[in-house]
């Protein structure tokens, strides 16, 4: 059965889900969209994934023809008419089709897509055994160009650190922000684990407000783990007990080697495994 993609209030089959191709989501990556998981037919963390989404909109001053509210009965919509219990959600909002030049006044309409499907995970044996990761030389988005903190259509930035992670024969790299400090990798927050206390960079640092990064801020101070967010150097990195990955397809998933340096004893430590085990609690049980 094909799946159904949901566009601007109708359900389409997959095959034949489209766009105009003067939409300024596709020539300009003029919009902003939310990726969510969906777990035993629960959606993880809607709220605060609609309040990014209507927040990265405003910042770029781009209006969702439909209220969260609506937003949210779609996604559940997508989810039954799809027959799923577990699955992925990309809810896209695009400027809408224009014509060919910048101006945004000249898309009156803008476009909303809701895709739900399966999400292709690391291994099993990343999460038994870590991952390994190299700092890029691209720099993350300077905040004065474009926030990080919106999460737009725009990804080349991620994505050209992403060509040299593969590059390189990893699957993630890490991206420093114009002051040398460490923001984040291409899809996914960072965290270390040092002295027992776990750090992360600011929001300041030029990284995304993961919603699955403040799931793990909370579910530190739920289990007592000393937590900071700070901002952190490629030294900090090196000199890390335990150092893990969160993202909303990655979920949790420990790093044990940054720039062919190990971390640790190069194997997920136990603040790491304690609260991989506490996430899959908190979004499963």
């Amino acid at each position: 059965m094909s799946l159904k993609v949901w566009i601007d209030g109708k359900f389409y089959d997959k095959e034949n889900a489209k766009i105009s191709v003067y939409d300024h989501g596709l020539l300009y990556g003029d919009g902003v969209f939310e990726g969510i998981r969906v777990y035993r037919g629960k959606i993880f963390e809607c709220e605060a994934h609609l309040r990014r989404l209507f927040d990265s909109a405003r910042a770029i001053r781009l209006t969702p023809p439909r209220s969260a509210e609506q937003l949210r009965t779609a996604i559940e919509e997508s989810i039954a008419i799809n027959h799923f219990s577990d699955c992925y959600i990309r809810l896209v909002v695009t400027r809408g089709p224009g014509y060919l030049g910048l101006n945004p006044n000249k898309c009156p309409n803008p476009s909303i897509i809701i895709i739900a499907d399966t999400i292709e995970l690391y291994p099993p044996e990343t999460y038994e055994k870590g991952m390994s990761i190299i700092t890029s030389t691209v720099v993350r988005t300077h905040p004065n160009s474009l926030s990080p903190r919106i999460k737009s259509l725009n990804y080349l930035n991620n994505i050209l650190a992403k060509i040299e992670a593969a590059d390189a024969g990893v699957p993630e790299a890490l991206l420093l922000n114009q002051e040398g400090n460490v923001a984040e990798c291409t899809a996914d927050n960072i965290f270390i684990v040092r002295f027992g206390e776990v750090q992360t960079p600011t929001t300041s640092d030029g990284i995304l407000e993961g919603v699955t990064r403040h799931v793990m801020l909370q579910l530190c101070k739920r289990l007592g783990i000393p937590c900071v967010e700070k901002s952190l150097q490629r030294h900090d990195l090196y000199i890390a007990d335990e150092c893990f990955l969160t993202g909303t397809g990655a979920e949790v998933v420990p790093v044990t080697r940054i720039d062919g340096r190990p971390i640790g004893d190069s194997t997920p430590g136990p603040i790491t495994r304690r609260l991989m085990e506490a996430f899959h609690t908190h979004v499963r049980g």
